[in-house]
């Protein structure tokens, strides 16, 4: 059986109520829920927090849902939304150890270590929306119409502010080899 019908077929049975295949969907797409979370907020026991909260609505919504595709969607949309709203209530800074973030979704591209945390240190610097574009972007690798669409934005917006974003870490990259 290909993934894809592995996927439809869990969903399938989740839905009509097997907590065995609910538990296969939430193992599926924990990595991306958490990740997404502990790189918006930037603190783990809350990703750890908000991706139980996703989880559990997942689990109050998932009749509402048509399709293994559709999910993925409404766990991003609604996992952005909750970072944002959680960042919006606390307007504090917190900052993790790089030794504690979590593997990525998305399998890692060989590239320079020290580059990429850099980079890391860097995106965690920007301010929350765009922090949230760049992720779906780069470490989801959403489409910016897909991006538009999950954080209920107009596409130009998302454009517009992945297109500043990735200024401003031009900018922040070439002020931190100066400073070497």
């Amino acid at each position: 059986m290909t993934e894809a019908a592995q996927g439809q077929d869990a969903f399938t049975k989740a839905v009509a109520g097997d907590r065995a295949a609910f538990a296969e969907l939430v193992r599926k797409h924990q990595a991306m829920v958490f990740s997404i979370a502990l790189h918006s907020l930037r603190d783990r026991a809350l990703a750890e927090e908000l991706a139980q909260e996703v989880f559990l609505d997942f689990f109050n919504h998932l009749r509402d849902l048509q399709s293994p595709a559709h999910a993925e969607f409404w766990l991003r949309k609604v996992t952005t939304r909750r970072c944002i709203d959680y960042v919006r209530r606390r307007r504090r800074q917190i900052s993790i150890a790089l030794d504690d973030a979590p593997e990525l979704s998305s399998p890692p591209v060989d590239a320079d270590p020290f580059l990429v945390e850099t980079l890391r240190k860097l995106t965690a610097s920007l301010p929350e929306r765009a922090r949230m574009v760049v992720l779906l972007r780069y470490q989801e690798d959403l489409a910016p119409a897909e991006i538009a669409e999950t954080m209920e934005i107009p596409l130009n917006s998302v454009k517009s502010c992945l297109h500043r974003a990735l200024a401003m870490l031009r900018e922040k990259l070439e002020r931190s080899q100066v400073r070497r």
